[in-house]
């Protein structure tokens, strides 16, 4: 066996760098953690449940007891996406249950805005709104490649769909009646 490998423990004081943030005389937020005496645990009996009143649905994760104090003010979850993300938040954030529904919540939610904007009588600008002006201009090939099979899969589905048994359609009787 050529050059076994074998597991030394390391000399902190040989790596360069190493412990330099150890001196509180050299450190540059050591002044500020001394105003703020944070160099003990925060208390956490003062901290408030919530900043800010909580007077949409947030749906939160069944890790945390709480909403967090502070969130960003999300739009109620509605239709049939919201159902799903409802579903999603009965899981574990470990889980494929949580994750999967959450991003298919995304792709219905995305065609229930869409229909929302039909039915306001508004028509998307989908070429704006992907932003394709951008890819012509820069990645001009990778737009060209994208929109081909595009195309391609919308034909192939389009003839695969119209394309049926070509029976013949006349009536022909069954028996033959003397006359």
């Amino acid at each position: 066996m050529k050059n076994p490998q074998i597991n030394t423990p390391i000399d902190p004081r040989q790596i360069k760098g190493w412990g330099v943030d150890a001196d509180p005389k050299n450190d540059p937020t050591y002044p500020m953690r001394a105003r703020m005496n944070a160099t003990q645990d925060p208390d956490s009996k003062h901290r408030p449940d919530s900043l800010q009143p909580q007077d949409t649905e947030v749906l939160r994760s069944i890790e945390r007891p709480n909403v967090s104090a502070v969130y960003g003010t999300p739009e109620p979850p509605k239709g049939l996406s919201g159902m799903i993300r409802r579903f999603a938040f009965n899981y574990s954030e470990n889980r494929y249950r949580h994750w999967l529904p959450l991003i298919v919540a995304d792709r219905v939610n995305m065609v229930e805005g869409l229909v929302e904007d039909l039915a306001h009588g508004k028509f998307p600008n989908i070429w704006a709104e992907k932003g394709y002006n951008m890819d012509w201009k820069y990645k001009r090939g990778s737009l060209i490649l994208k929109l081909s099979v595009l195309t391609a899969i919308a034909v192939g589905t389009t003839v695969l769909l119209t394309s049926g048994s070509k029976k013949n359609k006349t009536y022909k009787p069954k028996y033959k009646y003397k006359s």
